[in-house]
């Protein structure tokens, strides 16, 4: 009920801009912030866990990030990756980017990658009949659980 009564975002404005600023990481549901990149859970999930793996400057392509931001988007990526390893234990991953409209980004100003933990047999009849998904977890809960998964993580 938390995801369906979300409020929905103003579609003028840019929630990969505004979540970091409200300094509410809980509430924003960011998972890390690093120097450039930083890592949220999605509000509109594909699965339980779906990341997104966001810079902080707004740029709506790979090829305008500095080659700092792409280091930084890479090593964000794989701890996206060993955070959901570690709190969820998925069977794989769908990783990946949709650049412009017409493949499917929301946002076409504000690249983000997806980051999407897989289990085997994880589909279910659902999005077939009835073009909807079913999530087992709230996103508070999911957030909880991932930052503990991170903070283990960066302190080992």
């Amino acid at each position: 009920m938390e995801y369906v009564e979300a409020p929905a975002y103003n579609k003028g404005g840019n929630p990969f801009t505004t979540l970091p600023q409200r300094n509410d990481d809980r509430t924003s549901h960011i998972i890390h912030r690093g120097l450039g990149i930083y890592l949220m859970l999605n509000i509109f999930p594909y699965n339980a866990g779906h990341l997104l793996v966001v810079p902080f400057r707004q740029v709506p392509d790979l090829s305008q990030l500095t080659q700092e931001e792409r280091s930084e988007l890479m090593e964000t990526i794989v701890l996206g990756q060993a955070i959901l390893t570690q709190a969820l234990k998925p069977d794989g991953f769908n990783i990946g980017f949709n650049t412009g409209r017409a493949a499917g980004a929301s946002l076409v100003d504000h690249l983000h990658g997806h980051i999407v933990p897989r289990w085997n047999s994880d589909t279910n009849f659902m999005p077939v009949i009835s073009n909807s998904r079913v999530l087992p977890a709230a996103l508070d809960t999911m957030w909880s659980r991932l930052k503990e998964a991170r903070d283990s993580i960066l302190s080992s």
